[in-house]
């Protein structure tokens, strides 16, 4: 009997001593738990890098096709109305897609500044846990293989012998724990750099892509300017074109005249029942577009660049870049933002005492009817819609139902 114990004892003792010795453990990988990271999240990250390069490829694919436009615009350059208003709305979404490139590119910056600070704190780690395995091993190798074998030997009962086998355990499960987590944060810190990689390549990409669709804008812009003047200038067209830039100034005076008159209506309403008015106050109108080049056209009678006839021209135009800002002259209240195809996108600002200004051609509206403004707030930005040959601001003022002066207000 006693012999028959005494071999199960050293039966079970060589077969806990070669699990420990030969690491043979059911310890477990624990890095989840220690640090966060698993194989969903090596799974996740290789997932954004893939979408990362789709996203660029995407980029690559969505530039504006200029030829195709100006293949469609050819249709109807025979109506030059049709052909600005078609025009004008391929110009609309240039604009936008360089609105939401920028963003993009605002947003990717971001992104690429996140990733690296979490590819640093990543090298980071992987140095100190590279550091701790070092040390780990130094003592192993100076211990020697048989330190746990002794540690075992010298077990004076079979409790002891269990105790110890179990602290070994619980060591070399340790050591597996840190293998598998160093082995882990190493490709995460891979992934991080094919990440950073990615996300660059398509912050260089949405540059890339803005230059050219701003390229693709000034390009329609040009082709626009091109065509009217060819057509207002073609002695076969002359007196077509001078009755039909007459017929857009009519337009023009017709729906400036219809909001003036829809908000002298209201003001009378307002003061039947007593409500409060906007009045203008007497002060100086703020300079309505800081950008600008250059008067391009003044207030008053003046030879037509393209028509080569005297017309009235009703406010000055402003030459400035395409996107410059374009500002509230004063305080009021919006009565129009909106789009034509002489003016182009406008919007109209009623300023009280019957004192109205107007800005004309612009790229995007800021503003919507109703809404209330201050002097110098930014209303527009510069562009080239309607009847216009180039990036500049129309700037009109109306008093009493008629065009005045903008002189006679303005202080730069």
């Amino acid at each position: 009997m006693y012999k028959r114990e005494k071999k199960r004892y050293w039966q079970t003792f060589i077969c806990v001593a070669a699990t420990i010795i030969f690491g043979v453990t059911a310890g477990g990988n624990s890095y989840a738990a220690s640090t966060g990271i698993t194989s969903d999240n090596i799974k996740e990250m290789e997932g954004q890098i893939d979408a990362a390069q789709q996203e660029k490829k995407d980029l690559q694919n969505s530039l504006t096709d200029l030829k195709r436009i100006k293949e469609e615009l050819e249709k109807s350059k025979s109506d030059l109305t049709d052909y600005v208003r078609e025009l004008d709305g391929n110009l609309a979404d240039i604009e936008q897609k360089i609105e939401e490139l920028k963003q993009l590119i605002t947003d990717k910056e971001a992104e690429i500044e996140q990733t690296t600070k979490d590819l640093q704190e990543a090298q980071e780690k992987e140095q100190a846990q590279y550091e701790a395995m070092k040390v780990r091993i130094q003592f192993m190798y100076e211990r020697g293989d048989t330190f746990y074998l002794e540690m075992l030997l010298s077990a004076e009962s079979f409790g002891e012998f269990l105790n110890k086998a179990d602290y070994i355990e619980q060591i070399t499960a340790y050591d597996r724990k840190m293998l598998d987590e160093y082995a882990l944060n190493s490709q995460m810190v891979q992934l991080y750099k094919e990440e950073l990689e990615a996300e660059k390549e398509i912050l260089d990409e949405a540059k890339a892509a803005v230059v050219a669709e701003e390229e693709a804008l000034e390009a329609l812009i040009d082709e626009k300017q091109n065509q009217i003047v060819a057509f207002q200038t073609d002695i076969s067209n002359k007196e077509a074109a001078i009755k039909e830039y007459e017929a857009d100034i009519a337009e023009q005076n017709e729906i400036i005249a219809a909001l003036e008159k829809a908000v002298i209506e209201e003001r009378a309403r307002l003061l039947a029942e007593s409500q409060t008015v906007i009045t203008y106050d007497g002060g100086m109108f703020k300079w309505p577009c800081p950008a600008w080049k250059k008067l391009s056209d003044d207030y008053g009678d003046r030879m037509h660049p393209t028509l080569g006839v005297m017309k009235f021209h009703n406010g000055i135009d402003l030459a400035a870049a395409s996107g410059s800002d374009i500002l509230a002259a004063y305080d009021g209240q919006v009565v129009a933002a909106s789009y034509s195809a002489s003016m182009g996108n406008y919007v109209m600002i009623d300023h009280g005492n019957e004192l109205f200004t107007i800005y004309m051609h612009a790229s995007a509206l800021y503003v919507n009817k109703g809404d209330i403004v201050v002097k110098g707030q930014k209303i527009a930005a510069v562009g080239s819609t309607g009847r216009s040959t180039g990036p500049h601001l129309h700037f009109g003022v109306r008093l009493n139902g008629s065009y005045v002066s903008p002189w006679n207000y303005l202080s730069q």
